[in-house]
């Protein structure tokens, strides 16, 4: 199974985001080390006291300068805000920094109305809303010399490494996400760990709509990729003792408390769940996945198996939080161990 992994850079308690990017940068080495295909970083602008991955392809320049040969990654760039050249020309330069290693995820979301209108160009009343697949194409276009002779962005050159072009990533929670990167012939990566449920449905639809890019920007066939919130510890009961913090965390989300301070142990979110969470069932019915999944290395390839078989994925991505980074590095090893990754 190829495995990846997916990186908030969660600020300790009492640190700085140097601090985090710091931790992100070993977490990117030892995922190498242990022969994890990609490690991707994200894009948050609404959690800036508790993650500091705002500016990913600002942050992946520097996690490429300190690894060897993992792919380094956008899970994702928020392209609702931003000009596909500019996000191509990033991307560009990211190339010719680490040729053959960059993949370039795109998505879109919302979040706290006063960033959304800070990140904004246009703060006009009437803005209209943005074409997505319109963007993501002119991404790609950019990257990959896709405009006709006539288009006046043929002209545009980037600044680049000419031995490469970055992989580009349609990411999305929903089937509409996976319509748009099967039209365009791109590769697929969905957020489970976002909505679970419309997974499967979201791979059926990318597959039948999938046709091969015109401008050779995606693969040959179909190639999905799901990311999942895996906790893995030596024992199922460990594992879903690690878990009560991302279910915590998410219980404050959904009743708005979004002002509290992280939650950085385990008994405190074990405190505020009122009990342990119970060990993940060892079948996941197809349409009701739980959004995090935990367990020993063999519970935990077993329902990656599961998923994968599900939605018919060549890749998962995993994305975690753990109150303590050595309980992350563990579960890390572990989910290796389990997915028999060759290490480098």
């Amino acid at each position: 199974m190829d495995l990846s992994l997916v990186d908030l850079a969660p600020i300790p308690e009492g640190g700085t985001a140097t601090e985090a990017f710091e931790n992100t940068i070993e977490r990117a080495r030892h995922a190498e080390e242990l022969g994890y295909s990609r490690f991707w970083v994200a894009e948050h602008h609404d959690f800036t006291d508790r993650l500091a991955s705002t500016t990913p392809e600002v942050l992946m320049g520097n996690l490429a300068a300190h690894t060897s040969d993992i792919r380094i990654g956008s899970g994702t760039v928020l392209l609702n805000h931003y000009s596909p050249y500019k996000v191509a020309e990033s991307f560009g330069v990211l190339d010719a920094l680490a040729p053959g290693r960059i993949d370039c995820g795109l998505g879109r979301a919302t979040g706290n109305p006063v960033s959304d209108f800070a990140l904004q160009d246009d703060r006009s009343e009437r803005r209209q809303p943005t074409d997505h697949a319109g963007k993501i194409e002119e991404v790609a276009a950019h990257l990959y010399d896709g405009f006709d002779d006539d288009h006046r962005f043929s002209e545009l050159s980037l600044a680049r490494s000419r031995e490469s072009i970055p992989d580009v990533w349609v990411l999305g929670s929903s089937p509409s996400s996976a319509a748009i990167a099967g039209d365009l012939g791109l590769r697929y990566c969905f957020a489970a760990f976002i909505r679970p449920k419309p997974a499967v449905r979201a791979f059926e639809v990318y597959r039948d709509h999938f046709q091969p890019s015109d401008m050779g920007a995606g693969p040959d066939e179909p190639h999905g990729m799901l990311a999942a919130n895996v906790t893995c510890a030596e024992t199922d009961e460990e594992a879903a003792r690690l878990r009560s913090v991302p279910e915590a965390n998410r219980q404050r989300l959904r009743r708005g408390q979004i002002d509290r301070p992280p939650i950085h142990s385990v008994e405190t979110a074990i405190d505020e769940l009122g009990h342990v969470p119970d060990p993940t069932p060892n079948t996941l019915t197809p349409g009701d996945w739980p959004r995090q999944v935990s367990g020993s290395p063999e519970t935990v390839r077993d329902l990656l198996d599961q998923m994968a078989a599900q939605t018919g994925v060549d890749e998962i991505i995993v994305q975690n939080q753990f109150a303590d980074p050595e309980d992350e590095l563990r579960s890390h090893e572990l989910l290796a161990e389990a997915a028999e990754l060759t290490p480098r």
